[in-house]
């Protein structure tokens, strides 16, 4: 068995009983139109935090932090926490959850009550520190938060979100797979990424009806492609994804000149889905080049 290893910050940790009580005096109940589902496990979010590598001094950023079980964990380890909400009556309990029962981490929390997707650098106070993202993401929205995230903040060193398996799935696939999609693909433009585990559904209230994961994520130390448009990479990306079945020459005739394909050493007769981001990247680059 093993056993918690107080800290500075050591409080208490929310378990279902709690949960239930903060929801009822704030007058919550979890909605699928922001994809709640709060986790009510102590040892899960433990598990998150440790998986994540969170340690004292880290800037956390967290996203959908809900009722707090995620945030107490990440500030029991010394980090300093930064949760988005986007649920008013929530953003505005989250404080008083910290202070209760955690009140020696309150002043290492910052509340920002937005939508993710709207978030920018200047509506975080953390200078040029690095910053890494630890969520419970809504399974809804999770994909275009991490893609938006880590376009905005190049600081965004790393992260590690629970989302639904089938998602998690879907970011870490390698070129040839079935799941070997657009979010596999643009999330290897920043860095790379690996599946770190399951999460059962009883850990959950309300228990959601799909399976959850952790995926890993580390950005390159150095951008990858100096000097490729990311922009019209993203858009081979998208044009030969959207169109699955037909060749790269077909699905992306608008976009790319044939003698492109040559200069880039790619065959024309592929698909999409069998290009990794750096043939991608070169494809883009070789378009641009021909164009000029």
């Amino acid at each position: 068995m093993t056993t918690h290893t107080p800290t500075p910050s050591d409080g208490k940790l929310l378990g279902a009983a709690d949960i239930r009580r903060i929801a009822d005096e704030a007058g919550v109940s979890p909605t699928k139109k922001f994809g709640q589902n709060f986790v009510i496990d102590p040892g899960t979010v433990r598990r998150i935090v440790r998986e994540a590598g969170v340690k004292a001094g880290d800037r956390v950023l967290e996203v959908g932090p809900g009722l707090g079980s995620l945030t107490l964990a990440i500030l029991e380890t010394g980090a300093t926490v930064t949760a988005v909400e986007i649920d008013p009556p929530l953003a505005e309990r989250l404080p008083r959850t910290v202070a209760e029962f955690m009140p020696a981490a309150a002043e290492r929390l910052t509340v920002i009550t937005s939508d993710a997707l709207a978030l920018t650098p200047d509506m975080l106070a953390t200078g040029d520190d690095r910053l890494t993202l630890v969520a419970n993401l809504p399974y809804n929205v999770a994909t275009p938060i991490i893609l938006t995230l880590l376009e905005r903040f190049e600081r965004l060193d790393s992260f590690l979100v629970m989302v639904q398996k089938e998602v998690a799935d879907r970011l870490a696939a390698g070129p040839g797979s079935k799941i070997y999609g657009t979010p596999s693909v643009k999330l290897a433009w920043y860095g790379t990424s690996e599946r770190a585990g399951v999460i059962g559904r009883n850990v959950f209230w309300p228990a959601p009806n799909v399976d959850s994961a952790l995926v890993r994520f580390s950005r390159y130390a150095e951008p990858r492609f100096p000097g490729v448009d990311r922009t019209r990479v993203f858009a081979l990306i998208d044009a030969a994804f959207g169109q699955r079945r037909k060749t790269l020459h077909a699905a992306l005739k608008r976009l790319v000149p044939a003698e492109a394909f040559a200069a880039a050493g790619i065959d024309p007769t592929r698909r999409g889905e069998t290009l990794t981001i750096d043939e991608f990247a070169r494809l883009a680059q070789a378009t641009q080049e021909v164009q000029a």
